[in-house]
């Protein structure tokens, strides 16, 4: 199974469904927040696959923030990060994802792309798409779970190109 895990788009239409057409043949999209307005567009682009937002702190409609999803039989948590306290370090998102069974952990908010394995949980932060920090590229990540449920986790850097 591969997942695309995208966050903090912040209005950039075109990078988003740049990111989800370049990667048409994963079975599911999440959003980690901050990019509500895009992500609804882009999904009702592609009524076929399978989307799964959670609201971060620039967001405004009535969304979740925190998701629990369900892949292969592994719970992914799904949050933007800034109600568990990312940026002073991931013990809460630890926790959080532990409470709910999650063997993964997804959360944006940083802006900062990130894969580890901490305490029995698989943690990945896919960076910005649209407004990356520290001088890196503008990033999403994929997230494969294999049919024997071996979890692996990429970063990808965005090669876009506005006039493409």
């Amino acid at each position: 199974m591969k997942i695309v895990v995208v966050s903090d788009s912040h209005r950039d239409y075109h990078k988003l469904k740049y990111v989800v057409e370049k990667n048409l043949d994963a079975d599911a999209f999440i959003h980690l927040g901050d990019g509500e307005h895009e992500f609804n567009d882009v999904r009702n682009l592609h009524p076929e696959k399978s989307f799964l937002f959670v609201k971060g702190n620039c967001d405004y409609a009535d969304n979740k923030t925190i998701r629990i999803a369900n892949a292969n039989g592994i719970k992914i948590l799904c949050v933007h990060g800034h109600e568990q306290d990312v940026h002073r370090g991931l013990e809460l998102l630890i926790d959080t994802a532990k409470q709910n069974g999650c063997q993964i952990a997804l959360y944006g908010h940083t802006h900062l792309y990130r894969t580890e394995f901490i305490d029995g949980i698989y943690i990945m932060n896919p960076g910005s798409i649209d407004s990356p920090r520290d001088k890196r590229p503008p990033t999403y990540g994929v997230l494969t779970i294999s049919e024997d449920n071996k979890i692996t986790m990429n970063i990808v850097a965005i090669e876009y190109n506005a006039q493409a």
